[in-house]
């Protein structure tokens, strides 16, 4: 839903505030942050391809109800359900590529891999903005609707089932009945047939008590991961800069569509353009570059198993990418803000869009990455991990983002935003890369 282009006509039509509206928006964002602790528990019993398509189906059905939604109530909930629906490829999808890609080419992978979620800042606003000034806000949700049953369509015939038979197996033996939870020890005339029947209840009732506990407690142990210091400090750092790009999509939005620049929903949606070049460029090239750092790092410490290949950590990817990637979209941040501020030229702060697209996937991809290997048993568990962190920083973007440019503007918010980002992001890589060893190991024996 373009967001710019469509607040005032559902405000309008559904007789609401734009505040209540933008609330709608911020739901929508929550749900993307806990739903997919469901989807990764499920995928490592059920497989990714079942999570996909009961998800997408799903997905479809609610963007529907979305569009026929007569009240903000019902708009609220619908878009919530469709969003939490939408959200399990964040993490299955990443899932998905550790189960297939060997870790010498997984950074490369996951580059490509991101270039999804992070398209919607290019294509969402331009199709949105189109439909919306052409058919309405509806059609954006019955788009959505369609979209939803394409993609559950090429999935259910272009996509096998990526997770090892061995891992789905090991995860359902875990609360499946067997014949020995319902046998009757000894004699068979030592026991009465009532007594009988009342270990099948009994055995059928505690199956039935671990089948609760593992869809509806299960996934919130995703959340105990966050005592380990690396896994900790790496959702963090990509949340900030998750939510950092929130914010600067509003940034974009308020500022060119206020004079001077006065952009109608059309050319705004455009403007979205300069960062998601550089969202692509360093999908494409970032992650094969991450890949050869790696491989690089090893090389020098000349870690090779018995076989003679090369031993590969996750730390091995915190290197000069990093580095830059911590001040390359920080920096970017504060170019965007006082350019706007200053009224300057729009293709100024766009070219700022642009380095912020590319030091930001940069951070995504490093991080995304990092998150499989350092929980290679869990890939799924860890994006998922990442994806409700930093949905909840971006949630609460969409809700203060535009108050705050009224309180103290462009140019200061762009600048606080920054120092935070900056100096949590240097400090965050700085104790990885000082303590990565010994937190690995750690982790590795806790986990086994």
């Amino acid at each position: 839903m373009h967001k710019s282009a469509s607040l005032g006509e559902i405000a309008e039509e559904l007789h609401v505030s734009k505040t209540v509206v933008n609330l709608s928006v911020a739901v929508y964002m929550l749900a993307m942050s806990i739903f997919p602790l469901w989807w990764s528990s499920f995928s490592e019993t059920l497989g990714r391809r079942s999570i996909y398509l009961v998800s997408f189906a799903l997905n479809a059905v609610f963007s529907l109800a979305s569009g026929l939604s007569r009240n903000i109530a019902q708009l609220i909930v619908f878009r919530v359900f469709a969003g939490g629906a939408s959200a399990s490829v964040q993490a299955v999808g990443a899932g998905t590529i550790a189960d297939i890609w060997e870790p010498r080419e997984r950074g490369r992978a996951m580059g490509i891999f991101y270039l999804g979620p992070l398209m919607g800042p290019l294509l969402a606003p331009i199709i949105g903005g189109a439909l919306t000034d052409g058919f309405g806000w509806r059609s954006t949700m019955y788009f959505l609707a369609v979209y939803g049953a394409l993609v559950f369509a090429l999935i259910l015939f272009g996509i096998p089932e990526t997770l090892p038979r061995k891992t789905q197996e090991q995860a359902a033996a875990s609360v499946s009945i067997t014949p020995d939870s319902i046998a009757v020890a000894g004699d068979e005339n030592a026991l009465s047939r009532v007594s009988t029947r009342r270990s099948v209840v009994q055995a059928h009732t505690k199956t039935a008590g671990m089948w609760l506990k593992r869809v509806l407690i299960d996934p919130l142990s995703i959340l105990k991961y966050l005592r380990f210091p690396a896994v900790a400090l790496i959702v963090a750092y990509a949340a900030v800069t998750f939510g950092s790009l929130y914010v600067l999509n509003i940034c974009v939005q308020s500022a060119f569509s206020a004079a001077p620049y006065n952009f109608p929903p059309l050319i705004l949606g455009l403007l979205y353009i300069p960062g998601s070049l550089g969202y692509v460029l360093a999908s494409l090239l970032g992650g094969a570059w991450i890949d050869r750092i790696m491989i690089r790092e090893a090389r020098r410490a000349n870690r090779y198993d018995d076989r003679g290949r090369l031993v590969i950590y996750p730390e091995d990817r915190a290197r000069e990418n990093a580095w830059i990637s911590a001040t390359l979209y920080p920096g970017a941040l504060v170019w965007f803000g006082w350019t706007v501020q200053t009224h300057q030229h729009w293709a100024v702060p766009s070219v700022a869009n642009f380095f912020f697209g590319v030091g930001s996937m940069l951070v995504f991809s490093m991080a995304t990455t990092m998150l499989t290997e350092f929980m290679p048993k869990r890939a799924s568990s860890g994006v998922a991990l990442n994806n409700f962190v930093r949905n909840i920083l971006s949630a609460t973007g969409a809700v203060v983002g535009q108050p705050l440019i009224d309180a103290i503007g462009f140019g200061w918010l762009t600048t606080g935003i920054a120092v935070i980002a900056w100096l949590g992001g240097n400090m965050a890589l700085f104790a990885i890369r000082r303590n990565s060893e010994k937190w690995r190991k750690k982790m590795n024996e806790q986990m086994d």
